[in-house]
């Protein structure tokens, strides 16, 4: 359960996922819109998850397994849990190079006040942060942070990264209707991303199953208002607001695939029909594991998700 997809990106095209943290999430913060839900381990400590050789030959086999329609636009480290915990994720990134596929790495950017954090996402082709506010309450509020991490020493951390960085830097915030979403909010938030000049700041909101159930996007005004205050700082900014559509790639296995995508990314009812077409199977697989409780069926916004069940 390490490399899954490629499912379509709204920002990296088709992207190959690389799950580098272990089946049960793991991470620095438990954010309340987290599309995997709540966090089952919290932690700060950085860990050997995967044997970096373990790694790079899952991902090669399954590259293997791809069409040429889905060879993927890039290799990205997007886990059920904060990949930077993962303390070979430097030597991970140096060895997938092999395949000359850029490289991305999905960062909540809580770690990266610690040196050899920065130092290991150095050769990637392309990161994201997030920064969802700068406001200390609203951030305990959303990001849930583990109780030993300081929201002035991410900051910091960002900074840092931001200003040795020679690859694509990006930002990431998520809209929260009623949270973060006031003009003097997004423009504190604004404010401090205009700094690190990033070469797109992404603004966002929940388009999947939330971790708590009241958690709300903000409202089309909202964004576009916040778009409007990005925009006039200075930032180029995009809007990830929408479907990105069903296109996944398969390896043949039906039931490893759906596994290992609900992993990190809970599959909406149309895309797990169109990827069981693909793999010449129908629902009865998604039935049987359902049955077995290893993943299961979720209503958001009148759609139904699949996601991954865990039970440890």
């Amino acid at each position: 359960m390490i490399a899954f997809g490629p499912v379509t990106s709204r920002r990296l095209g088709l992207s190959l996922g690389i799950n580098n943290i272990v089946s049960r999430k793991v991470c620095s913060y438990s954010c309340i819109y987290c599309q995997i839900g709540e966090t089952q381990h919290m932690s700060t400590d950085q860990e050997t998850f995967y044997a970096p050789e373990s790694l790079i030959k899952n991902v090669e086999e399954h590259l293997s397994m791809l069409d040429e329609l889905h060879h993927p636009d890039y290799l990205t480290f997007v886990s059920n849990g904060e990949p930077t915990l993962d303390k070979n994720i430097g030597e991970e990134i140096r060895m997938l190079k092999k395949f000359e596929i850029p490289i991305a790495v999905i960062t909540n950017a809580s770690l990266l006040y610690h040196e050899d954090v920065r130092g290991n996402l150095m050769e990637a082709d392309w990161v994201s942060v997030k920064l969802d506010t700068i406001d200390e309450l609203t951030w305990r509020k959303i990001n849930r942070p583990y109780s030993n991490i300081k929201l002035d020493k991410t900051l910091e951390g960002i900074i840092k990264f931001a200003s040795v960085y020679k690859g694509k830097l990006h930002t990431e915030t998520m809209l929260i209707n009623n949270h973060n979403d006031s003009s003097e909010q997004v423009k504190q938030t604004a404010s401090f991303i205009s700094e690190i000049n990033p070469d797109t700041a992404y603004l966002s909101i929940p388009t999947r199953p939330p971790a708590m159930k009241d958690v709300k996007p903000a409202t089309e005004k909202t964004i576009t208002m916040a778009w409007q205050i990005f925009c006039n700082t200075g930032i180029t900014t995009e809007l990830l607001t929408g479907f990105e559509g069903t296109d996944t790639g398969i390896t043949g296995n039906a039931f490893e695939d759906i596994l290992n995508i609900t992993a990190v990314h809970p599959l909406r009812e149309d895309t797990m029909k169109e990827l069981l077409k693909k793999e010449n199977t129908d629902m009865a697989v998604v039935e049987s594991l359902e049955f077995l409780r290893l993943i299961k069926k979720t209503k958001y916004k009148g759609m139904n998700y699949y996601v991954r069940s865990y039970h440890f």
